[in-house]
């Protein structure tokens, strides 16, 4: 099992009424954790890509973000936690520029994750007509296959569509190497896990809360891309999840973190946007908030699986359930509302504790498959 960071530019009103340049510091010490990271360790960092998610996300223009990444990391493969692909969003053609200009900066590091928004607030912002969030499926659908054509065809050969029109032209640059980045799709219900199977995409499981969780995805993803008919030029067998975690020398200075660091708001705030995520029970409805976290919670979380915290014996354990669960990477979901002191240390004892233990591979899981692949589609 391979591991990764995802940061998202989160801004709480809590830090951005003591301080002017709150959004300015997050955004910054966002990008010293994935360069933290790189130096521990790390195969992956994702961004997201979200817009009008006042303090949720304030990560919108991630394609700058991870262009400023390439530069200032080495190993650590730099991901698109989304680029959202829609044509009111953003035009395929120049996702497509984009993703191929970043693979070149990053020299091969670069992976393209896509998805669909992050629910109504955000979707109706660029398709205020429609009525059925659904709708997004039928434009992501109706695009996803092109890109691949884009980079590897000398000549694009142009696309007619319903929702985005395009005449043969040379789409450029085309991607660094040897045929184009691995392709993810961010899953939320079990019905697009195997949707992504069979395109032959790797997931983005940010809907798995713990590792019993694993069972459903791993198996209705892996039977799918057994018989995958990839839209790309190679299959990208993986199932990416992630997770809060807090490691610190003691489990009691861990706790004490997580008791500190927000989680309830931030949680509240996840259901307060991803409306078309299922709520589960006991999740309050907005301005409602979950209640802040005791030690008594957090230490319910860590029993449930819900929270990889303690010290780097315990965080080690935590993750090797992930590990035999079935997933191919674990990512952490990072700020999460602590300081930045106490984030570069879970950093820091992760990559030092962790990683080495449980992640043996010195090549990524994405290289392999991309350089087995055939040069063309």
């Amino acid at each position: 099992m391979e591991f990764g960071l995802f940061v998202q530019g989160y801004v709480p009103a809590a830090r951005a009424k003591v301080d002017p340049e709150a959004e300015h510091k997050a955004l910054i010490e966002e990008t010293e954790y994935v360069i933290q990271a790189d130096k521990s360790g790390f195969k992956y960092a994702w961004a997201s890509e979200h817009h009008f998610l006042e303090e949720y996300s304030h990560l919108s223009a991630n394609d700058v973000y991870l262009g400023y990444l390439a530069h200032a990391t080495d190993r650590i493969h730099l991901g698109s936690g989304i680029f959202n692909p829609l044509a009111p969003v953003n035009h395929p053609v120049k996702v497509a520029e984009k993703v191929a200009m970043l693979d070149h900066l990053s020299e091969g590091r670069f992976e393209f994750g896509t998805g669909r928004g992050a629910g109504s607030h955000e979707i109706l912002g660029f398709m205020p007509g429609i009525t059925d969030m659904n709708h997004t499926k039928e434009l992501w659908e109706e695009t996803i296959a092109e890109f691949p054509k884009m980079w590897l065809q000398d000549e694009y050969v142009g696309f007619q569509g319903k929702h985005w029109s395009l005449p043969p032209r040379k789409i450029l640059p085309k991607p660094y190497g040897k045929s184009h980045p691995a392709m993810w799709y961010a899953a939320g219900s079990p019905s697009s896990y195997a949707m992504a199977g069979k395109k032959g995409l790797g997931v983005l499981g940010f809907s798995v809360q713990k590792v019993s969780d694993m069972e459903w995805v791993v198996e209705s993803y892996k039977n799918a891309v057994k018989d995958a008919e990839p839209v790309g030029a190679f299959v990208n067998d993986n199932v990416m999840v992630t997770s809060t975690a807090i490691c610190a020398e003691t489990h009691a200075k861990a706790v004490e973190i997580a008791v500190g660091g927000g989680l309830n708001y931030l949680q509240s705030l996840l259901f307060r946007y991803h409306d078309t995520f299922p709520r589960p029970a006991g999740i309050p409805e907005w301005p409602q908030l979950l209640p802040e976290y005791t030690e008594e919670i957090v230490e319910l979380l860590i029993a449930e699986e819900l929270m990889i915290c303690g010290d780097p014996d315990e965080v080690l354990k935590q993750c090797r359930r992930w590990d035999r669960a079935g997933a191919d990477q674990l990512s952490f979901g990072l700020p999460i509302g602590i300081s930045p002191e106490d984030t570069m240390t879970t950093i820091r004892l992760i990559g030092e504790h962790v990683i080495p233990k449980i992640d043996t591979d010195p090549v990524h899981r994405t290289s392999r498959f991309r350089s087995s692949s055939p040069s063309g589609v």
